[in-house]
């Protein structure tokens, strides 16, 4: 099979576009640069199918490099094993590889082997034959000094015929496709265990088909798997294993003893070596499905936190309140530079109300602040609340913001290295204040695993986890775009076709040089080559370009092409930018030495080339009514931001410390089997109480609108 064959039925796309985008990522080619600028050669393959197709690239190579390493293994054995070697170059199943090699795969020595080494190979295969009346007869021919008694024979003849059931490839396929319909999983309390089980109530007696329990309950038995609280195994009816050691061991004319001794040969083979072996194969099945659904689960989070609409350059008040150790207020200028930082106690024990507004008053009119910012931590209501109380001689605009991951970054090597001289409280302020001005751009800055955006996150394959969301960071800053002479390197990393040193030459080149002032001047960049340039070039943005492309998403490459199509309408470059009535009457018929994909892209790019395709932040309101769990009853409506979407529902921010959960099945008037394709991140929802458990600090909403 070659790679074209693996990938085409996988993938919607002709098989052109397909071969295209292999060459491309052959040739070092990102995933956010084919897709936004080879459309032509792809046939308009998107971004998803493009990763897919790299995905199953590497999926490809993996399974080649396996099976030489098999091919390898087995080509040192003794012997003629032609059909084996055949069926091995054939599959491209890992599972079916690995039960082809199981046989040649000696690891260790097993019983079956030292059976072997005592000589009882013989005595194996007249039980096998079933055509013997008399094994005890025959097992004294191969009695010796290793081996002293015909039942030491006989069991050592039986440890090798349930190594050789085992390892027949028709029958691992046969039950591993039982235990894939009907196999059981239960789990049952660890006794003395010692810890609190209370949040793992379920799993201390628990029992379900396998393929029906949801990724997300999966997770978490694994967790009480994992912390010693309970222990759980998987079960078929026997009913079957009898039937399975019929069809394809028994011989039907054979010898009632002979036909006894391997069905007690299987017995062995099963409870000992293909149970647990194909126990572990479904365990681990399941482990991977619900970690590739929770990655998916988190990976949106994470997408729809980083496209969250930016404020824009406005001077930001941020506010990271607190109780006894007071509120720390930080002030930023337009960039997101700090210009000045103060603790205020307005709140118990202090009770400084007075004082802490006198200081913000005075910060708003001293550093002409456009907005405030209030972390969602603790003290945020009576901190909003304080706000809203205030009267400005300006229009301010204030958001609550989310304060998730902002002391991971305060005490982080990057927090360090931009504030040395600041304590963490600061750092942590000016996190939430740069999250309003520019949430994707501070948010680089934060292992997307403390963000707090997914579920079982901690659980989940982390090499996989990783590289899922650092795909989902590449594919956002790519989107957006990023501007080159005020992005931090942090930011600059994630462009396509740059990485960490490349971003870290471009900061220093703007220290050194000032700002940059065309594209092309990236080439001067210490180690930025023209196959990096290619990469990048199309992603950053110069607004203070005396070129206007280069504050477009037109690639360089394309720059004579917009020329000429300027000549051609007899207009200078400048009237064409921003002509969206020009542009949306232009027809390809009339460009036809341009190619059609490309075409569309230009005009596209060309109506609103510094358009944020992550749209206008919205003002939003709690209900200033609520500020504990206390104001609430089943019935109330209220206004609410999703701070979390799981598989199981979505958790809502509603202005108090503990967040609701609206479950699935409250999520519509229909069914949802996936909550995040009916609900996002930072939606802002309105919703009604539906249950409050005050003990257990739980509350049931239902979605309104």
């Amino acid at each position: 099979m070659q790679l074209l064959e693996f990938i085409s039925p996988v993938v919607n796309g002709q098989p052109k576009g397909i071969t295209a985008v292999i060459q491309l990522l052959k040739d070092g080619a990102t995933v956010p640069f084919i897709a936004r600028y080879r459309k032509d050669q792809t046939y308009g393959l998107d971004e998803v199918e493009i990763q897919k197709i790299k995905e199953l690239q590497n999926k490809f190579q993996q399974i080649e490099d396996r099976k030489k390493t098999i091919i390898a293994a087995i080509e040192e054995q003794e012997g003629d094993f032609s059909q084996i070697l055949d069926k091995v170059k054939q599959s491209f199943d890992l599972v079916e590889l690995e039960d082809l090699y199981l046989p040649f795969k000696k690891t260790r020595k097993t019983k079956a082997e030292k059976a072997r080494q005592a000589g009882l190979e013989g005595l194996a295969k007249i039980i096998m034959s079933q055509k013997s009346d008399a094994i005890n007869s025959q097992a004294k021919r191969f009695l010796t000094s290793d081996v002293l008694t015909t039942d030491e024979a006989i069991q050592g003849a039986k440890d090798i015929i349930a190594e050789w059931i085992n390892e027949n490839v028709a029958f691992r396929k046969t039950l591993r496709r039982i235990y894939t319909k009907s196999a059981v999983l239960e789990s049952k309390e660890i006794k003395n265990h010692g810890k609190d089980a209370h949040k793992y109530q379920l799993f201390l007696d628990f029992s379900q088909l396998h393929y029906k329990i949801p990724s997300y309950r999966f997770l978490a038995l694994n967790r009480a798997v994992n912390e010693g609280i309970v222990r759980w195994k998987l079960k078929v009816e026997k009913e079957q294993m009898t039937h399975i050691v019929e069809r394809f061991f028994i011989n039907p004319s054979g010898t009632k003893e002979s036909q006894n001794l391997v069905n007690e040969a299987f017995q062995e083979a099963y409870k000992r070596l293909s149970h647990p072996s194909l126990e572990n194969e479904l365990l681990q099945s399941l482990k991977t499905k619900a970690d590739e659904e929770a990655i998916q689960v988190f990976s949106k989070n994470l997408e729809q936190l980083l496209l969250a609409p930016p404020l824009d350059s406005k001077r930001i008040l941020a506010i990271d309140p607190g109780y006894r150790s007071g509120c720390k207020v930080v002030c930023l200028d337009e960039q997101g530079e700090l210009l000045t930082n103060v603790n205020i106690f307005p709140h118990p024990p202090q009770n400084e109300l007075s004082k802490a507004k006198s200081k913000i008053y005075q910060f708003v009119e001293l550093y002409n602040i456009e907005a405030i910012a209030i972390g969602n931590g603790t003290a945020s209501r009576e901190t909003e609340k304080m706000i809203r109380t205030m009267k400005f001689d300006r229009e301010i605009q204030m958001m609550v913001v989310s304060e998730d991951g902002a002391s991971v970054y305060s005490a982080s090597a990057i927090g360090r290295k931009e504030f040395p001289s600041y304590d963490v409280t600061v750092r942590g302020a000016i996190s939430i204040g740069r999250r309003l001005m520019d949430p994707m751009a501070e948010l680089v800055k934060i292992d997307p695993k403390s963000i707090g955006v997914g579920e079982y996150q901690h659980d989940v394959n982390t090499k996989l986890l990783q590289e899922k969301l650092d795909e989902v960071i590449v594919s956002c800053v790519n989107k957006v775009g990023v501007n080159l002479n005020s992005a931090s390197a942090y930011l600059l990393q994630y462009v396509s076709g740059l990485g960490p040193q490349l971003a870290e030459n471009i900061v220093k080149y703007r220290q050194e040089n000032g700002a940059f002032t065309s594209r092309s001047e990236l080439l001067n960049v210490t180690r930025l080559g023209q196959k990096a340039f290619e990469q990048c070039a199309g992603f950053l943005r110069i607004p203070e370009s005396d070129n206007p492309l280069d504050n477009t998403s037109v690639h360089p490459e394309s720059y004579k092409i917009v020329e000429k199509i300027a000549k051609q309408l007899h207009l200078n470059l400048k009237d064409v930018i921003f002509n969206e009535q020009l542009l949306s009457g232009l027809k390809k018929e009339d460009f036809s030495w341009i190619e059609p994909f490309l075409f569309a892209d230009i005009c596209e790019a060309l109506k609103k080339p510094a358009r944020d395709p992550r749209g206008k932040l919205k003002l939003f309101e709690f209900d200033k009514s609520v500020h504990t769990m206390d104001d609430l009853f089943v019935g109330k409506e209220l206004p609410g931001i999703v701070t979390n979407v799981t598989s199981f529902g979505a958790f809502v921010d509603i202005g108090i410390k503990e967040n609701g959960l609206i479950h699935k099945s409250n999520l519509s008037d229909h069914f949802v089997e996936v909550p995040s394709n009916v609900i996002g991140l930072h939606e802002q929802v309105l919703v009604k109480v539906v249950e409050i458990d005050k003990e257990k600090k739980r509350i049931g909403l239902k979605r309104i609108s």
